[in-house]
């Protein structure tokens, strides 16, 4: 008998979590304007995928490159939010990403280590869809997807790699949104992947020859990015 109480207490227990007393919303009608703003704040990882290609130089090298190690850079922004129905919107988010990585260049043959820091300062437009869920008492959970063209402001010359400037990223992410007495508090989490090559492969800028067995020992080099923001509506 005792068993099967235990069953019926478990299956119980799911409603009674849903079946939650109703409270007092704060900022009730805030959701219904038809545009709003904000700012955000927040941290994040930064990383580059090599797609290493075996080149041989004539001295027998062969180089291949990789991210050494991640350092947290800083993010922060403004929102806009156009409300295009009950549960979707359109946001604008002009960002600007603060980041360092280190490349680590190997080569194969005798283990020849070199390396490179590369500081990057992001401009980014990202355009974004939002679906929200039914809001139930004062927290509202979402899902997000766009699109975010970038700008690298720090791009450095005479380096054994270089990037271009631009690049686009397509960016998911979620969130909830939290509504407090004088304002919104939005945590969110966002996976961004890059839809285009960054590896600047017309070395023009080079004094230093040597420096092309690096761009020639790379084929491909995609940027991806994880972001922890905290929005304030």
């Amino acid at each position: 008998m005792k068993r099967y109480l235990y069953i019926i207490m478990l299956l119980l227990l799911p409603v009674s979590l849903f079946a939650q007393e109703r409270k007092v919303q704060n900022k009730p009608y805030i959701d219904y304007r038809r545009l709003h703003y904000g700012f955000f704040v927040g941290v994040h990882m930064q990383d580059m995928e090599f797609t290493n290609n075996g080149f041989v130089t004539a001295n027998g090298e062969q180089w291949v490159a990789d991210i050494a190690s991640y350092n947290p850079g800083f993010t922060v922004g403004v929102l806009a939010d156009l409300r295009l129905s009950n549960h979707f919107s359109l946001r604008l988010l002009p960002t600007l990403h603060f980041g360092q990585n280190t490349i680590k260049f190997r080569d194969t043959a005798s283990d020849l280590r070199e390396s490179q820091q590369v500081k990057t300062t992001y401009l980014a437009f990202p355009l974004h869809v939002k679906f929200a869920a039914e809001r139930f008492n004062n927290y509202r959970p979402y899902i997000t997807a766009g699109i975010a063209p970038m700008m690298n402001l720090t791009v450095k010359k005479q380096r054994p790699i270089l990037f271009k400037k631009f690049d686009c990223m397509v960016e998911v992410g979620m969130g909830c949104d939290f509504y407090l007495p004088f304002f919104k508090l939005i945590p969110e989490l966002k996976f961004a992947f890059s839809l285009t090559d960054v590896l600047e492969k017309d070395r023009k800028d080079l004094l230093d020859e040597n420096y092309l067995k690096f761009t020639h020992s790379v084929d491909k080099v995609v940027s991806k990015m994880i972001v922890l923001s905290l929005y304030f509506e």
